[in-house]
């Protein structure tokens, strides 16, 4: 009885010891495809939401590390031809899962409810998709053809060194960037959260950075067209909004008036928008960047 006992406790501390991967279809059409397979036994998105909530709530009760990985069913199909699998099975779901699990838009759970997880795993999964494309654009610009330096590499030198120097002359505070760069197929957007308390060195997370400093990098190599834009919050001051244009590998200071247009006016119609109470639209300050050769 004491031996059998013994077992159980081992067993429970290896469970909680070994992390879970829980696969999920977030979206209602992707979920829609998954339906055609047989061995997928769920016909209701909210309702297959809702046991996904549970099995994760019932993980973390036994004191699982559980992460949450976005289930792509054209990935999967994908994987299972390349493969050699059947895509009606559920142990090819779970061997997709498991790769997931080692590359794929992955948010680890810690007892946010469904409706919180969702959007995150989503956003998760876009800035994926980002980060990738933009790398892919960096990797594409080749070799000057004057000084055969590595024209992407050169842009994100160049790029890191214009995060790090907005970043220390913005100053103290809660800092939050956008970068926005028109490409090909789509508009790359990447967002950077940073902090500074006095003089201390800036905080931020070294992946999001990375992320950031690649996106504003690919419109830089390519010389596109592109913005970044600068909020600083402080307590008891209004949040400071600056500017800038990305134009020819350069970022320039937009004016006051630019920035407030460019907050006050509707993207998609072009009407104005009234403008956020406490806060001040501010130029774009000027940016210590050496002259791009490429």
């Amino acid at each position: 009885m004491a031996h059998a006992q013994h077992i159980r406790t081992i067993r429970r501390t290896l469970r909680r010891e070994m992390p879970s991967t829980v696969g999920l279809i977030a979206d209602a059409h992707d979920f829609t495809a998954m339906t055609r397979y047989r061995s997928f036994v769920f016909d209701d998105h909210r309702g297959y939401l809702h046991q996904v909530e549970g099995l994760l709530r019932s993980l973390a009760a036994q004191g699982a590390h559980t992460t949450v990985a976005l289930f792509d069913p054209e990935e999967f199909t994908d994987f299972c031809s390349s493969k050699g699998l059947d895509p009606d099975s559920p142990d090819s779901r779970t061997r997709f899962t498991a790769e997931l699990a080692a590359g794929g838009a992955c948010v680890a759970y810690a007892g946010q409810p469904i409706d919180s997880l969702v959007p995150q795993l989503i956003n998760k999964a876009v800035r994926k998709a980002t980060w990738e494309y933009a790398t892919m654009l960096l990797a594409e610009t080749g070799e000057c053809a004057e000084c055969g330096q590595d024209i992407g590499r050169d842009a994100f030198d160049r790029a890191s060194h214009l995060l790090l120097t907005l970043l220390e002359t913005a100053g103290p505070g809660i800092h939050h960037l956008v970068c926005s760069i028109p490409a090909q197929e789509e508009q790359l957007i990447a967002v950077l959260h940073a902090e500074r308390e006095g003089f201390d060195p800036v905080r931020l997370d070294e992946r999001d950075a990375a992320e950031f400093v690649t996106v504003l990098a690919a419109g830089i190599a390519r010389h596109s067209a592109g913005g970044l834009v600068l909020r600083t919050t402080e307590p008891d001051t209004p949040d400071r909004l600056h500017g800038w244009r990305l134009h020819q590998g350069r970022l320039d200071p937009l004016t006051a008036g630019e920035v407030f247009s460019a907050y006050c006016t509707d993207a998609e119609t072009g009407d104005p928008v009234a403008p956020e109470p406490g806060v001040e639209y501010r130029p774009g300050f000027p940016i210590d960047q050496p002259d791009t050769h490429h």
